[in-house]
């Protein structure tokens, strides 16, 4: 089974829906995907979500960063099987569980990368409504990169660098992936 990295960018803000414990109200823009099979990136537009469907049938992990909390609700309205029985590895998640905070994904690519983030999500939500589809595709693009680079260096290596606030050291965090993909029996 394959592994997926994902990432989406959506057309409106918490605000725009009452907050966000109203996240399944969000709308998508577009959605970035990684397949470790191919060693391919993918860049779906709000009407081209069903060339998604191929790469979640499958999919064996999926992974994103504060996805399980944002991506999963928004995008699974567009499907007519669970997204959450997929198995998933959500970094933030990992990364709240062993440290006990949130951390940016921009702050986290800095400190291990050594690259930031192109922006943020506010500005893709102006992307969209400027028309500026292409810029708003490679921002999402950019995330999914980043997202699977971090993933790789968890497998790789199992840890993270991770900032301390308003200190200049930084704390080695211990993060474990375990390579097992378990079948999809029944979900399609």
């Amino acid at each position: 089974m394959d592994k997926i990295v994902f990432d989406i960018e959506t057309k409106n803000s918490f605000q725009d829906v009452g907050g966000d414990q109203n996240v399944r109200d969000l709308l998508v823009s577009v959605v970035g995907a990684y397949s470790y099979d191919e060693d391919k990136y993918y860049v779906f537009g709000e009407n081209e979500l069903g060339g998604l469907v191929p790469l979640l049938k499958r999919a064996g992990l999926l992974v994103g960063f504060s996805s399980k909390r944002f991506d999963i609700p928004v995008l699974e309205k567009h499907f007519d099987f669970k997204l959450t029985s997929i198995p998933h590895f959500d970094i933030l998640e990992e990364i709240e569980k062993s440290f006990g905070r949130r951390i940016g994904l921009g702050v986290l690519a800095q400190a291990n990368l050594g690259v930031g983030k192109t922006g943020h999500g506010l500005e893709a939500i102006e992307m969209y409504k400027r028309g500026e589809i292409e810029k708003l595709k490679s921002y999402c693009l950019q995330d999914v990169k980043i997202t699977k680079e971090i993933f790789d260096l968890i497998r790789d290596k199992g840890y993270l660098w991770i900032p301390q606030r308003d200190l200049p050291d930084m704390v080695k965090l211990n993060l474990v992936y375990k390579e097992e993909v378990a079948p999809q029996n029944g979900l399609f």
